[in-house]
């Protein structure tokens, strides 16, 4: 008896895990660069006194899904969106280098390029790019390299300020925060790949298909129901038994 509950207490907490992770996909639907979280349930051997008779369910997030976004083109001087493989460099709030798909950039009041986020984008020398203000125009090349027009200056007057750091790591090297950033598993730096090109004037989209995470929540739903009726199952069990142990 206590084996059939336990079970369906551990499948029931498991399957809210699974719908919390498939919710956090759901509601990034439209977030820019975002990618999505796979989850993976399976069984787990309980140990402790006595003979290791139980197991549990438990839910991982082994991975993300890193397939590509569709582009979505705006014209901006400041949006731009990895073609490919590739990643940016950014600087999350602890001042260390994380990765980052989103090229929805802005310009501080201080001049620093950073995501809408507020994380500053990185470039030479794994330092925060500084635009020397005010600019009449700037302009983010392929490669990365930014190139600014000073205030005043002639129209062909276009000076090379920084280069984005862009960089391709194998994806199983990466681990993903609740930021949404990525880093490093080994905690190394990452190293500039200068095969890594930019698409300027976009942004690449959400790869998460809301239909597909819709459809799993409805599943990881009916899971949760079944075994909300299993444990009403196990009690009502008990029930009868203990009544034919009072008769007797």
């Amino acid at each position: 008896m206590d084996q059939l509950l336990y079970i369906s207490m551990t499948g029931a907490k498991q399957n809210m895990h699974s719908l919390a992770v498939r919710g956090n996909n759901l509601a990034n639907a439209n977030t820019t660069g975002f990618k999505a979280d796979l989850e993976n349930a399976r069984s787990m051997q309980a140990f402790g006194p006595g003979m290791p008779s139980r197991v549990f369910a438990m839910t991982e997030r082994p991975t993300q899904n890193f397939t590509d976004g569709l582009l979505k083109t705006t014209g901006r001087d400041l949006d731009v969106a990895i073609k490919g493989e590739g990643w940016i460099s950014v600087q999350d709030k602890d001042g260390n280098e994380a990765l980052s798909r989103n090229g929805n950039f802005t310009i501080s009041a201080a001049g620093v390029l950073q995501t809408m986020q507020g994380q500053a984008v990185l470039g030479n020398q794994d330092a925060p790019i500084i635009i020397p203000l005010p600019v009449e125009k700037l302009e983010i090349n392929e490669d990365g390299t930014i190139e600014i027009r000073p205030e005043g200056a002639p129209a062909d007057a276009l000076e090379e300020v920084n280069r984005i750091k862009l960089s391709k790591p194998f994806a199983g090297e990466l681990t993903k925060g609740d930021d949404g950033l990525f880093r490093a598993t080994n905690g190394q730096p990452f190293q500039p790949d200068a095969t890594v090109e930019l698409v300027k004037g976009a942004l690449e989209g959400s790869n998460v298909n809301p239909v597909q995470e819709m459809t799993h929540m409805i599943s990881m739903q009916r899971q949760f129901e079944m075994q909300i009726k299993m444990m009403k199952a196990a009690e009502e069990n008990e029930k009868a038994t203990n009544s034919l142990l009072r008769l007797s």
